[in-house]
């Protein structure tokens, strides 16, 4: 089945890549028009998703992130609407110089080709990488998880709707049907048809992909996120970036699942902090300097600094300067997001310079890496690995550059 989705997504993906800037932006707009419309059947097959979700009892977290309501359906459509009104990458000259011989030389941005996407439980995903992959002239294999099956499938005909309406091929995107791990095995070695793999998910789907994947991927990896709180913060700031980036939407891969706090500000910091995330209903696990502050922090185990909850749970740990904290972060980060909150211009430039991270935020909210909030539309995932590209992904993340020669007649002696 995976070569045959893989066929046909070949031959529709040659099919985008000669749509102009124009169309794409057109079949953009009207899919944005199709999802609106089709509203309550995504919202209906999206219940039915929730019910068998509880049924299986599968964590509040997740429920959250399979979640679709007319807000999320309208931010769909909205982010469709946005990646249509973005620059076109495909045909971007990056470069281009005369040689010696007289041939001038170009360096353009094309599609990959045949872009797949494996995710779990998240069916915005479904719109937000179809229409990056559509913008960049790439054909579509989506891949969600058995729990979002019945909205990734109304969400995909939604879609397809509008290209096969405009004469366009169907296959230029999928939703594939088969959540099996053997199906996912299959499309993670469809080396002849995936130019290039994007998993979003858990620990396990990562580990597997890293074990198993023969096809070109980019890890979109765990989010062990840290908000460290300097001796020179400004404590209102601080508090209220804390509380952000935990508790605004704590099942996602920027929420921040830890707390390290200079200990120059730690008896004035830590409780008024603690009681909004309390209040809030985090539960909070810390070191001993931290429980002897907050009585109701519970203590933290080892396992727990590198830990990413994707729930109201938080770890505090107490330092006593910025090299400890900086050594906090490299030892239980993921490379995803890191924060501090400083008034201090060289602690920040410290911090900023020594944290080997996809994004480093400097008083502000770790909730901010996200590939809408970096002007991108949307993102087809968040790379946490260095090559080809790191952070979120946007249009330019699913092109290639290749170079044009043109010449009058020269040949190499």
């Amino acid at each position: 089945m995976i070569n045959e989705l893989g066929r046909q997504a070949r031959a529709a993906g040659r099919s985008l890549a000669r749509l102009t800037g124009e169309a794409k932006r057109d079949l953009l707009v009207a899919m944005a028009v199709e999802v609106e419309r089709r509203a309550s059947s995504i919202l209906s097959a999206n219940a039915g998703d929730m019910e068998e979700a509880r049924s299986e009892g599968v964590s509040e977290a997740l429920l959250d992130r399979l979640l679709l309501n007319e807000n999320r359906i309208r931010g769909m459509a909205d982010g469709l609407r946005s990646v249509a009104r973005l620059p076109d990458p495909v045909g971007m000259i990056t470069g281009g110089w005369n040689l010696a011989n007289g041939i001038r030389l170009q360096r353009v941005r094309v599609p990959l080709g045949v872009v797949a996407v494996i995710y779990e439980a998240r069916p915005n995903v479904t719109a937000d990488a179809a229409g990056l992959c559509l913008k960049s002239g790439n054909a579509a294999l989506l891949r969600g998880s058995s729990y979002a099956l019945g909205s990734n499938t109304a969400i995909g005909e939604a879609l397809t709707a509008v290209l096969t309406a405009q004469g366009l091929p169907e296959h230029a995107i999928q939703v594939i049907e088969d959540t099996s791990r053997e199906g996912a095995q299959a499309l993670m070695q469809a080396r002849e048809w995936v130019d290039l793999l994007v998993p979003r998910g858990g620990p396990g789907l990562i580990a597997a992909i890293e074990a198993e994947a023969t096809v070109p991927f980019v890890i979109d990896g765990a989010g062990n996120c840290h908000v460290y709180v300097d001796a020179a913060a400004d404590l209102g700031k601080a508090a209220s970036i804390v509380v952000n980036s935990k508790v605004q939407r704590p099942g996602v891969c920027n929420a921040a699942e830890s707390l390290v706090v200079h200990e120059a500000v730690v008896d004035e910091f830590l409780p008024a902090v603690a009681r909004l995330l309390l209040d809030a209903g985090v539960e909070l696990r810390g070191d001993d300097r931290a429980r002897s502050l907050v009585s109701e922090i519970l203590p933290a185990t080892e396992e727990d600094w590198g830990t990413e909850y994707h729930d109201l749970i938080m770890s505090v740990r107490v330092v006593p300067d910025l090299d400890a904290a900086i050594g906090h972060v490299l030892t239980y980060g993921t490379g995803h997001t890191e924060a501090i909150v400083t008034e201090d211009v060289s602690a920040a430039t410290r911090f900023t310079q020594d944290i080997d991270a996809a994004a480093v935020m400097v008083n502000a909210s770790t909730r901010f890496t996200d590939g809408e909030q970096f002007g991108f539309g949307a993102e087809i995932g968040i790379s946490t690995q260095k090559l080809h590209v790191r952070g979120p992904m946007g249009l330019e993340s699913l092109t290639s550059e290749r170079y044009l020669l043109f010449g009058d007649g020269q040949v190499r002696t």
